[in-house]
């Protein structure tokens, strides 16, 4: 599939031109103008190329810390499934990232704070981690470049 970078473009410009006046929380999912991104990076859909996101840690105003969500579950150790509403979904830890404020397109809800903190310890076992998640089909990792 081809993907629209110069149509992103000028969305992005206008993001950028634009100024975040709302209020923003860890535990908060927004839907957010994620863009089109390159290669494996998580991209937005539909005319704001826009995902939903959960906001991990607010850094200020302008700057938090958010991952991906999806309704797509694969069995993967870097997909976190949740229920929500009925529903299930999964936080896609491996998409985490920094993210202006002047994304965030509109609030969805506040994550229940059992389901955040369940997240939350399996973004933080990923980072602090320098192997592979126990899941992992593959083998030991190797230097780069070798």
């Amino acid at each position: 599939m081809e993907k629209d970078f110069d149509r992103w473009t000028s969305s992005k410009k206008r993001l950028h031109a634009g100024r975040f006046s709302d209020y923003v929380h860890a535990r908060e999912v927004w839907w957010c103008a994620l863009g089109v991104n390159i290669g494996v990076e998580a991209d937005g859909k539909h005319g704001n190329f826009e995902r939903p996101v959960l906001v991990l840690r607010k850094f200020s105003q302008d700057a938090v810390l958010a991952v991906a969500l999806t309704t797509r579950i694969k069995k993967n150790p870097y997909y976190v499934t949740f229920r929500h509403d009925r529903h299930e979904f999964a936080a896609v830890i491996s998409q985490i990232r920094l993210i202006s404020t002047k994304r965030l397109l509109r609030f969805v809800y506040k994550m229940d704070s059992t389901i955040f903190r369940k997240i939350s310890l399996e973004v933080q076992g990923m980072v602090a981690s320098n192997n592979r998640p126990p899941h992992s089909s593959r083998g030991p990792r190797r230097p780069h470049g070798h």
